[in-house]
């Protein structure tokens, strides 16, 4: 069989979910021309289908070798990485390939673009948790501090008086001690603001786009009056239509007009809160 023969026998097993064999049919194709990038990611897909994320980056950096503008090859090596939290490598390609798509006018619909944000959302998360995780050991650590500052100037009292019976020993204690439980308290309480303020953390829903439901970076009104971020709508209206996606009224790109009040707002809620650029 010629190497385009293998590749259609694998395009069939494919369908039918049989990849092993799939992989197989690629793999030969692979050996006869092995200068055929589209076989490499045909078998990347399959390696995808069975999750074996080393086998799909490998073979997708062979393809991009072989072409760097393959869009499928940026897609699928991007969902392996993310898939071994690698978000900002995946995130990377992710990000090209949405790029390379709008490029080549492949239409992909919002599969690209929902794992962006899949990946954006599981950083976010791995930050947060790292973020909490220092926070407990600087807790920990602030209160550590006190208690060895209490022992500290208690001892000292004690090597003064050198009699704990003596009135004046016993009252600096208690008054150090009073002092220490009144830093913990504080610490802790600033702590427990700190929690209660990342439980809080969410983006409105009116500061999203209505496309990629991120926060709008550009936002611009139609005549409809739906705001978009401009990214977003300028790209409906290349792949998809000019029409507005909501009302399906007919739209052009230069119907477009910025959204200054909702910059405004989204700029000053980004201001204060700067987790919500990583969101």
């Amino acid at each position: 069989m010629t190497d385009v023969e293998l590749k259609n026998r694998g395009n069939k097993l494919f369908s039918v979910r049989k990849y092993e064999e799939a992989i197989k049919c690629y793999s030969d194709a692979i050996v006869k021309k092995p200068s055929v990038s589209v076989y490499y990611t045909n078998r990347a897909l399959c390696h995808l289908k069975l999750k074996r994320w080393e086998m799909v980056c490998q073979d997708c950096r062979t393809a991009l070798e072989i072409d760097p503008t393959l869009v499928k090859a940026h897609f699928f090596l991007g969902q392996a990485l993310l898939e071994t939290d690698n978000f900002d490598e995946s995130i990377k390609h992710l990000q090209r390939a949405q790029d390379l798509a709008k490029e080549q006018k492949v239409n992909y619909g919002d599969d690209i673009a929902c794992v962006i944000r899949v990946a954006r959302k599981r950083r976010f998360n791995v930050a947060e948790e790292r973020r909490i995780s220092q926070e407990i050991e600087l807790q920990t650590y602030l209160n550590r501090l006190i208690l060895e500052d209490r022992d500290r100037q208690i001892d000292e009292v004690r090597r003064k008086y050198q009699d704990d019976q003596d009135d004046r020993s016993q009252h600096q204690v208690i008054r150090i001690e009073q002092q220490t439980d009144n830093f913990i308290t504080e610490v802790n309480t600033m702590f427990a603001r700190l929690d209660e303020r990342r439980r809080k953390r969410e983006v409105p829903d009116y500061l999203c786009g209505k496309i990629s439901f991120e926060i709008l970076r550009e936002p611009i009104v139609t005549p409809s009056g739906i705001t978009y971020d401009r990214k977003d709508i300028e790209e409906h209206l290349q792949r998809v239509g000019h029409f507005d996606p909501i009302t399906r009224t007919d739209l052009t790109v230069d119907q477009l007009i910025p959204n200054l009040a909702m910059k405004e707002v989204v700029d000053s809620f980004l201001t204060e809160n700067e987790w919500a650029l990583d969101y």
